[in-house]
């Protein structure tokens, strides 16, 4: 099994004549990714390598029927392509944009929300089921990263995300499913929502979350893994220890401010729940190693 996405998933792509969507396309159909069909419009009949491309959404999926979608398009269309997804009953979406407008985030959360429907992103690398799917522009051929096992992985930072996951693979373990929530101030998705998916998940012996100063996803981990909403061994890493408060760090949604958001205090709550929080990169295989054997 797999969280969101896997080798049964039929994949529909917004954007896919574009320069990164055509590229990424065909990256995700190498690894094995179903992609059915793209989607931009005014270019019908056209292909990307093997996949049609239609006018709409809707226009796809009557010759293709499709479970998820995935968006190549510019920041100000992907409110736009995500109520296009959602209105064909597509409930599984990723959006790797970045800067997204702030009051749109929250109309893309709140809409998919009341669709029974999960957005993942935008401001993300994507999603990848190691050797099954992949949504995104993630590099899964760098083996020394993206290797197959039974560790599944959470993050907001795409720049950590292949040295804390090289490490996992390091200590002798390999990834289920990686999920980048992205780093906006309103991810469409946040940490605690995944951790469902993970715990019911029997290929997946344990977590990894890869999380940053600002907002509360981390806390929210800490409070579900008291509440035994997630049961398993969970190993954090968190960046952004030095940061100063007040200051935006990369991400739109990495800052601390009022005393909050802290990744001192981050630690604090995720320890008291029972969680491993690693200082530095390297010792997140030792950890797992800890808690596994």
């Amino acid at each position: 099994m797999s969280i969101f996405v896997n080798k049964n998933s039929k994949i529909e792509v917004q954007g896919v004549t574009g320069k990164e969507g055509s590229y990424w396309t065909q990256r995700m159909v190498e690894m094995g990714t179903q992609v059915v069909y793209g989607v931009t419009p005014g270019k019908e009949g056209q292909k990307v390598g093997d996949v049609p491309v239609y006018h709409s959404v809707r226009r796809g999926m009557k010759d293709h029927p499709a479970d998820v979608a995935m968006l190549f398009v510019p920041p100000r269309f992907v409110k736009d392509a995500i109520f296009e997804a959602l209105d064909a009953g597509i409930k599984k979406i990723c959006a790797t944009a970045d800067g997204i407008p702030l009051h749109e985030t929250i109309q893309i959360r709140k809409a998919a929300l009341s669709c029974g429907a999960m957005v993942v992103g935008g401001n993300t690398t994507g999603i990848i089921s190691v050797d099954e799917a992949l949504l995104g522009i993630i590099p899964y051929w760098i083996k020394s990263v993206y290797k197959k096992g039974h560790v599944g992985v959470m993050t907001r930072s795409g720049s950590l995300t292949n040295e804390v996951t090289a490490e996992i693979v390091k200590g002798g373990f390999g990834v289920t499913t990686l999920t980048g929530v992205g780093g906006d101030p309103v991810p469409g998705t946040r940490f605690a929502e995944l951790l469902p998916l993970y715990q019911a998940d029997p290929e997946t012996h344990a977590l990894v979350v890869i999380g940053e100063l600002g907002g509360s996803m981390e806390e929210e981990v800490a409070e579900a893994v008291e509440d035994k909403v997630f049961t398993k061994p969970l190993v954090v890493f968190m960046g952004g220890r030095t940061a100063p408060e007040g200051k935006r760090m990369g991400h739109a949604g990495a800052i601390a401010s009022g005393g909050h958001g802290t990744v001192k205090g981050k630690a604090a709550a995720l320890r008291k729940a029972g969680a491993c929080v690693a200082s530095r990169p390297s010792e997140v295989g030792k950890l797992l190693h800890e808690l596994l054997d």
